[in-house]
Order: structure tokens, then C-alpha cells, then sequence
């Protein structure tokens, strides 16, 4: 993979790391723990979340199967990326994703998503010259390269900054 490749996928992983951070950032665990509604996670069970997933995708990443040819498609890179952004529609976490209240803390939250994304960015930098010859099953949207998987962690925590930012608006905070 290309130095410029590798350093915006990097990139992409650092500015979602950062809107993660600044949506739960300045809030007391208190109302970090309020639920808006029923049905609807608060704060620490959307950090929760986060974390887990990261963690279980990264996990996944390192057991990926290597590919012969390397499977480069930019276009299908960004359509993954923008969708799984795209807060228009409510996905449901499976099960073994959702929050069962493990943090009790805005710091703690932030403390266990930061060293999980520092291992996924040091994977990525690490396996940056593979990313597109892994593949990873993605059990929603099949097959992935490496690089687009990635992508795919990266969102995923941007889609979770825009429901923390949703959930502060509805508590008022």
C-alpha cells in the first residue's frame, strides 16, 4: 500500500477517534448515563458499545484469511464508509454488541475506546502493506478487504459520536 494510502486510512481512524472523544467529552457521568427514552442507549452504553465492536472487528482483522491477488475497489471503500455513517436508518446491534453496563464512568469509557482504537491504528499501520490482500466476513455486509473493514471501524464510531451528539441534544446537555 502506498505511504499516502496508508497515512489517510491512519488519518480516517484518527478523526473518528477524535469526534468519538468530542461528543462523550464534557459530560458528567451522570448524564452520561441517562437513557433519553426507552429503547434509546445513553452516553456510556453508546461508548460501551463502540469499544466492544472495535475491539471484536480488530480481532477479526488479525485472524483474517490472506488473499492471493490484492482486492482494490476505492468506489465500494467509500460507499461502505458512508453507510454505515448514515444515521437515516436504525441498524440493530446483535446481541453479543449491546451494552451491559460496564462503564461506570465518562473517563473510563474513553480510557478502554482510546486503547482499543491505538491498537487498531498500530494494526493498520503494522499490516498496511497487506490491507488489501486480508479478507474479512463481515456477518451484514459480506466480504471486505482490510482496508475497507477498516474504513468500516473508523464509521462506526463516527455513527455513534452522531447518536452521543442526538442523545446529549435530547437530555440537554
Amino acid at each position: 500500500m502506498a505511504p499516502e494510502i496508508r497515512s489517510e486510512i491512519v488519518q480516517v481512524l484518527e478523526n473518528s477517534r477524535q469526534e468519538l472523544t468530542s461528543a462523550a467529552s464534557s459530560l458528567s457521568d451522570q448524564h452520561a448515563a441517562i437513557s433519553p427514552e426507552a429503547g434509546r442507549w445513553s452516553v456510556l452504553q453508546c461508548m460501551e458499545h463502540v469499544t466492544f465492536v472495535e475491539g471484536r472487528f480488530l480481532g477479526w482483522l488479525e485472524q483474517a484469511k490472506h488473499l492471493e491477488t490484492p482486492t482494490v475497489d476505492k468506489d465500494k471503500e467509500a460507499r461502505m464508509a458512508a453507510m454505515v455513517t448514515d444515521r437515516s436508518f436504525r441498524a440493530e446491534a446483535p446481541e453479543a454488541a449491546r451494552p451491559t453496563g460496564r462503564f461506570t464512568s465518562v473517563a473510563q469509557a474513553l480510557d478502554e475506546f482510546n486503547d482499543a482504537r491505538t491498537r487498531t491504528i498500530r494494526f493498520t499501520e503494522e499490516r498496511s502493506g497487506d490491507l488489501y490482500s486480508i479478507e474479512v466476513v463481515h456477518p451484514r455486509f459480506g466480504p471486505m478487504n482490510g482496508a475497507e473493514f477498516v474504513r468500516i471501524i473508523a464509521g462506526h464510531a463516527q455513527r455513534h459520536a452522531a447518536q452521543i451528539r442526538e442523545v446529549r441534544a435530547a437530555i440537554g446537555h
